[in-house]
Formats: C-alpha cells, structure tokens, sequence
C-alpha cells in the first residue's frame, strides 16, 4: 500500500500503543500486512514530525504525533472523506463509493492523494466515485484500506 495508507496506520499504532523504538514500530506495522524497512519508518516519522516523550509512568519513551497548529490539506481531505462517504461497494475491478450530496469531488481529491500503486484512475461525480482498480484481485485491499480511514 502507498505512503499515506502505512503513515495512517503508523498513526493508529502510536495512539493505541506505548512504541518505545522504531524496530517495535515495523514490527507492528508487519503485523498489520505492511511491508517496511526500519529506514522506512524513519522516514516516515521524520516527515511525519513525530517525536519521542516519556510514557505516563515517566521510566521509559513512547513515539507521539505533534498536534500542528492548523490542520494539514491532507488532514483535511481525510475529514471530508469520513465525513461525507455513505458507502463503499465493488464491482469487478471498480470500487463505488456514495457520498453526501455535492461531495464526491472532496472526497475522491484524498483517494488520488493516496497513490496506491493498485488505483489506476478515479472520476468523481456529485455523489458518487468510480475508482478503477488494476486487478479483481485487489479490489478487496482496496476496499479494506478506504474503510479504514473511515475509521
């Protein structure tokens, strides 16, 4: 999966978690199907601006996401996306999504955002997203990995 999928998941791991190293970091995140390298996820922290702070017990670190100060662009695609996508539905190679009215263009803007290698194009209508897959075979991890920013 893209970039913006994994730094998601590497978000989720970190709010759940105390993570004290990145090697705990790609372990989960393997877990989770991703495949990474350490350099990887340092990558990704760098960029993503997280940094290391004590746990509440205060003896050990724990990776935490600085809050900035006004959301980014990205952030705020994946607001309209959760907010406004009523349904994900597949058929053969295409992903459907339904959306508020007036809201598919918002909401399709993250799916291009995301890069996924499997996504070959998408068209947004007023309420509705058509999002061509490259193969039947990864529709469902498609799918999956919509839903779980609706989540």
């Amino acid at each position: 999966m893209a970039r913006a999928s994994r730094q998601l998941k590497i978000l989720e791991i970190i709010a759940k978690h105390d993570i004290d190293t990145q090697e705990e970091l790609v372990a989960r995140l393997r877990e989770d199907g991703y495949s990474v390298t350490q350099a990887t996820v340092s990558r990704d922290i760098k960029d993503m601006n997280i940094i290391k702070t004590f746990t509440d017990d205060g003896r050990h670190y724990k990776y935490v996401a600085q809050q900035p100060k006004e959301p980014s662009t990205a952030d705020k695609f994946i607001k309209i996306f959760r907010n406004t996508v009523l349904s994900i539905r597949s058929a053969e190679n295409l992903v459907i999504l339904k959306t508020e009215q007036g809201a598919a263009s918002a909401a399709a803007e993250l799916i291009d955002r995301l890069e996924y290698e499997e996504i070959l194009g998408v068209i947004a209508g007023d309420n509705t997203i058509f999002v061509a897959v490259d193969s039947v075979d990864h529709v469902d991890g498609v799918i999956d990995a919509l839903e779980n920013i609706l989540q």
